[in-house]
């Protein structure tokens, strides 16, 4: 099903402080805020057996120091712990933390660039001119959002995996009406 969602007032506000005299907006969307997404849903199966172990480990470890009669320093030992515990409960957060950043994120097009704007502790701008949108890739899911991605950068990362970040409006709803407006601001302004 198909909805518009709420655009957060102080982000509505920012897009529009944003704006040139003569440019106004033609469209304006959110994302689709989802807690399970390919990327959060990878890290969060991996959290799950990393902090298992984690505590598992503390607690093997606090258990056989207490039963020892070694020094008072080797309660110091199960601590060693923590930060992986702290690292798998962040790792497990991460839909959380997803979920958060999409109903803090806008997007608009309007009669002269793509704008992307990102709220938070810092407020992010990004635009595309329309010379920038003219290798528009787009991406359907069954429940009628998606994808409609500006720039794919590709890379080898130091260990030699192949990556890949994509910037565009992401799971956003009727993602064909949002890049038939892309393309028709790529077209107009040639």
């Amino acid at each position: 099903m198909i909805r518009d969602l709420p655009i957060p007032p102080d982000l509505r506000t920012k897009v529009d402080n944003e704006l040139a005299p003569g440019e106004h907006i033609d469209w304006i969307g959110v994302p689709r805020p989802h807690y399970f997404t390919p990327a959060s849903t990878s890290a969060f199966l991996f959290a799950i057996p990393w902090t298992a172990f984690a505590i598992f480990w503390m607690s093997a470890a606090s258990w056989g120091v207490a039963k020892s009669d070694g020094p008072a320093m080797t309660w110091a030992f199960p601590l060693f712990g923590l930060p992986f515990v702290l690292i798998g409960f962040a790792m497990l957060s991460t839909p959380l933390w997803t979920h958060h950043s999409a109903r803090r994120t806008v997007y608009a097009i309007t009669n002269r660039r793509a704008i992307l704007v990102r709220g938070g502790r810092t407020t992010t701008f990004r635009s595309f001119l329309p010379d920038r949108l003219r290798e528009l890739q787009r991406r359907e899911r069954n429940d009628g959002s998606g994808d409609v991605v500006f720039v794919s950068r590709f890379w080898t990362d130091s260990e030699g995996d192949h990556r890949t970040e994509e910037t565009g409006f992401m799971r956003i709803d009727n993602p064909k009406e949002v890049e038939d407006r892309l393309r028709h601001l790529a077209e107009s302004n040639r």
